[in-house]
C-alpha cells in the first residue's frame, strides 16, 4: 500500500526546476508569436481598409475615364437637363450677341436684302439691342432643346471622355483642352447651327457675324494641375488595386487568432473606408460649387458633376452593402449567445411556415440538404458577392434585388433542410 502511495505521489508531483523553466521559456515564445500575428494581422486589415476607397476610385478612373462609350453614355443625358441647357442658352447668346455690331453688318447688307433684315428687325420687341438679344436667345433655346443639339453634344462628348485625362496629363485636342485652371467643350458647332437657324428665321444679317468661339467649362478646379501624379498613379493601379485589397484582408484574416472576429473587422474596416470616400465625395461637391466663379450656373456645375461621379457612387454603394453584409453573415454564424438566438428565431419562421403548408417532410432532399447546409449557405452568399463584384456598377435597385435574392434562396435552404434523425438512428421504443 505504501509502494502505491508512494507511486502516486511520484505521478502527481510538480513539474522540476528545469521543466518549469522550459514550460515558461515556450510561453513566452508561444505568446510573443500570438503578439507579433496579432499584430500583422491588424496592419493587414487597415492596409486594405485604406486601400479599398483608393480602390474603387482607381477603378472609376481606369473605366470610366478610359472608356469612350461609357464615359459618352454618362454625360450624353446631361444634353436634355434643364439646368444645362439654360447654362448652354445663356452662353451662346451671350457670345453671338457681344459679336454683333448692328450698324456694321448693317452697312454691309445690300439694298435688295435691307427690306426683308428690317422686316426682321422690326419685329423685335423693345430697344433693338435688347430686341436681338431675346431673339438670338429664343432662337439658341430652341436649338439646344432639339435633337440637333444632343447629337452634337455627343458627338463632342464622344472626345470629352480624354478631358480629365488631359486635364490630368496636360494633353488635349480641339474640342477638348486644358485651360489653366478648367477644362473647356469648345461649342464652336453649335454656334453655326444657331447661325443658320437665326438667317433661316429672317435674320440674314447673321450670316455676317464673324466667327464665334464658345468654351463651355466642365470641370474647373485650382487643384487640376496638382493631382496629375495622384491621377497617374491611380490609372495606372487600374483594376488590380481592388485584388491587392483583398488578397491583403485575406492574410489578415488567416493569420489572425480569431479569424471570425477579423473577418469581421476586415468586412466593417473596408465599408468604413468606403464610407469615407463617399463623405469625401459630397464635400468636395460643396467645396467646387463654393469655388465657381460668379458668372458660373451653380446648378449646371452640380449637375455635371454628379452625372460624372455617378458611378464612382454606384461603387461606394456597393462596397458599403457588401461590408456590411460579409460582416453580418460571419457573425449570424458564430457561436454568441445573440447569433444563436437570431438563428433559433429564423428557424423558428421557416418551421412555422413549414407547418402551415402541412409540409411533414421533403424526402431525400431533406436529409442531403441538412448535411451540406452550411456549404450550401456560404455558396449562396459568396455567389451573391461574386455578382456584385463583376457587376460593372450595380444601382441601387441591382443589390436591393440581390439581398433579396439572397434572402429568399437561404429561407428555401432552411425550408429544405430536415433535421429529424435518420431512420438508422432512431431507437424503437419497446
Amino acid at each position: 500500500m505504501a509502494t502505491s502511495a508512494d507511486s502516486g505521489r511520484s505521478g502527481s508531483s510538480p513539474l522540476g526546476e528545469d521543466e518549469r523553466a522550459e514550460l515558461a521559456a515556450l510561453r513566452r515564445r508561444l505568446g510573443a508569436r500570438r503578439r507579433w500575428r496579432a499584430f500583422v494581422s491588424a496592419l493587414l486589415i487597415t492596409l486594405a481598409a485604406i486601400l479599398a476607397p483608393l480602390s474603387a476610385v482607381s477603378v472609376w478612373i481606369a473605366d470610366v475615364m478610359g472608356d469612350t462609350d461609357r464615359y459618352v453614355s454618362t454625360v450624353a443625358p446631361l444634353a436634355s437637363q434643364p439646368d444645362v441647357q439654360t447654362a448652354v442658352t445663356d452662353l451662346i447668346t451671350n457670345a453671338v450677341v457681344s459679336k454683333v455690331d448692328l450698324d456694321s453688318l448693317l452697312s454691309t447688307v445690300a439694298p435688295k436684302d435691307r427690306p426683308e433684315v428690317e422686316a426682321a428687325l422690326g419685329g423685335l420687341s423693345g430697344p433693338i439691342n435688347g430686341g436681338l438679344r431675346n431673339f438670338v436667345h429664343g432662337t439658341v433655346a430652341s436649338f439646344v432643346s432639339s435633337d440637333a443639339f444632343a447629337t452634337i453634344w455627343t458627338q463632342l462628348n464622344r472626345q470629352a471622355h480624354t478631358a480629365f485625362k488631359g486635364a490630368l496629363t496636360g494633353e488635349g485636342d480641339q474640342a477638348v483642352q486644358l485651360r489653366g485652371d478648367a477644362v473647356v467643350l469648345n461649342l464652336t458647332p453649335v454656334v453655326e447651327q444657331v447661325k443658320r437657324q437665326l438667317v433661316d428665321r429672317g435674320l440674314t444679317i447673321a450670316s455676317r457675324i464673324p466667327p464665334v468661339r464658345a468654351d463651355f467649362t466642365l470641370v474647373r478646379s485650382e487643384d487640376v494641375r496638382k493631382a496629375r501624379t495622384w491621377f497617374r498613379v491611380l490609372q495606372l493601379a487600374g483594376n488590380w488595386l481592388p485584388a491587392v485589397t483583398l488578397l491583403l484582408a485575406a492574410a489578415g484574416v488567416l493569420l489572425a487568432g480569431r479569424r471570425r472576429r477579423a473577418l469581421v473587422a476586415a468586412a466593417l474596416g473596408i465599408a468604413a473606408g468606403v464610407v469615407l470616400l463617399g463623405i469625401a465625395l459630397s464635400l468636395f461637391r460643396v467645396v467646387y460649387l463654393d469655388h465657381l466663379p460668379g458668372n458660373a450656373n451653380e446648378r449646371a456645375a452640380g449637375a455635371i458633376y454628379d452625372q460624372i461621379v455617378r458611378f464612382l457612387w454606384a461603387s461606394v454603394r456597393m462596397l458599403i452593402v457588401l461590408g456590411v453584409v460579409v460582416a453580418l453573415g460571419t457573425w449570424l454564424s458564430g457561436p454568441g449567445r445573440r447569433a444563436r438566438r437570431v438563428r433559433g428565431g429564423w428557424e423558428s419562421v421557416i418551421a412555422a411556415v413549414r407547418e402551415a403548408c402541412g409540409v411533414t417532410s421533403t424526402g431525400p432532399v431533406g436529409p442531403w440538404v441538412h448535411r451540406r447546409r452550411r456549404v450550401l449557405q456560404w455558396v449562396v452568399v459568396l455567389a451573391a458577392v461574386v455578382a456584385l463584384l463583376l457587376w460593372s456598377y450595380p444601382t441601387g435597385w441591382v443589390i436591393f434585388w440581390t439581398a433579396v435574392i439572397v434572402v429568399a434562396a437561404l429561407a428555401v435552404i432552411e425550408f429544405l433542410d430536415d433535421r429529424s434523425p435518420p431512420r438508422a438512428a432512431r431507437v424503437t421504443p419497446p
